[in-house]
């Protein structure tokens, strides 16, 4: 019953168990394999050392009328006294003849983070009969930050830390007045948005309805569509397609509906921050009361160092080309 025919032999070597084989950490595209465990993943560890013992800066600018709550804001983003209505109490609050830009400097610090915030306000903004050229101001504040950061880059002999004083992100207040936006809205974005991060939020969200407020959201987005405004996250920054994705979802929701609060309510024996009305207590941080939750995420917890390199890469870099090619003009 033996078969007459040779036994066939493979001519492929003999595996090799797993035990034996070689261990592998990572294989680059150029083929090098690192055998065993080198330690590379601890220059993170290094990097967010270096930081936290050097702190980092971070500069905002909130633009609106007066009434619409941007100091309110700016304290409940940042859960204290940060605004300039805060750092100055006892002062008479008059509407300034023209736009006037102050600048308040704080260092906060959380769990050995330390961060030197910078917000300016612009009181004034709007509050004329006539507002004509009222972003005139606004525009050489920011530009006279990028020529201070530049004069300090181009020096022979310059500071081993340039400080920063380019505003990463302007935060615009956007009237609740449920119709289209004005032509002061829509001028001043499309001019800003050019120069810097722009973030529009409906201010005051609370005197809306529901309804109302999703139709008013619809109508700005139409009308920064129509006129070609775009706003932070900008679409031609989105170098992943995670990233492209997350701002996606970011960009259906803007302009945020936004309500500011400072004092805290008891709720259900728990200490938050809201608005007490006859109804009820309008919760700040609830999603389901207002969007805040979503502008603090984006300024703060998922795109801060965004708002810092599309700063320095794309608008501070064309300020800077600009005025290079000024300089070297015949």
């Amino acid at each position: 019953g033996s078969s007459l025919e040779p036994e066939e032999r493979s001519m492929e070597p003999p595996a090799v168990p797993e035990e034996e084989m070689p261990l592998t950490a990572a294989s680059g595209p150029g083929g090098c394999q690192l055998f065993g465990y080198v330690g590379i993943e601890a220059v993170l560890d290094q990097m967010k050392i270096k930081t936290m013992k050097m702190g980092f800066e971070f500069n905002i600018m909130v633009v609106g009328q007066s009434g619409l709550g941007k100091s309110t804001m700016v304290d409940t983003l940042f859960k204290s006294k940060v605004s300039r209505k805060s750092s100055q109490p006892g002062q008479e609050e008059r509407i300034p003849k023209t736009v006037q830009l102050q600048s308040v400097t704080h260092v906060i610090e959380e769990k050995g983070v330390k961060m030197k915030l910078t917000v300016t306000d612009t009181p004034g903004f709007g509050d004329q009969i006539n507002n004509e050229n009222c972003w005139d101001p606004i525009i050489k504040y920011i530009n006279e930050q990028y020529e201070r950061y530049l004069r300090e880059e181009i020096l022979i002999t310059r500071k081993r830390k340039i400080p920063d004083t380019r505003v990463h992100g302007c935060i615009y207040f956007i009237p609740p007045t449920g119709h289209w936006l004005r032509p002061l809205d829509l001028e001043f974005m499309r001019r800003l948005s050019k120069i810097v991060n722009v973030v529009p939020v409906i201010a005051k969200a609370d005197t809306l309805t529901l309804e109302e407020r999703a139709e008013f959201k619809q109508r700005i987005q139409e009308d920064l569509k129509t006129n070609a405004i775009s706003v932070y996250p900008q679409e031609d920054f989105d170098q992943d397609p995670d990233d492209r994705v997350l701002n996606d979802r970011i960009r259906e929701k803007i302009p945020f509906a936004v309500v500011g609060a400072d004092q805290e309510h008891q709720v259900n024996g728990k200490r938050v921050l809201g608005r007490k009305t006859k109804w009820g207590i309008i919760e700040v941080e609830n999603p389901a009361h207002c969007e805040f939750p979503l502008l603090r995420d984006l300024l703060i917890r998922s795109h801060l160092q965004d708002l810092k390199d599309i700063t320095h890469n794309v608008h501070y870099e064309s300020y800077r080309v600009r005025r290079l090619n000024e300089s070297n003009r015949p």
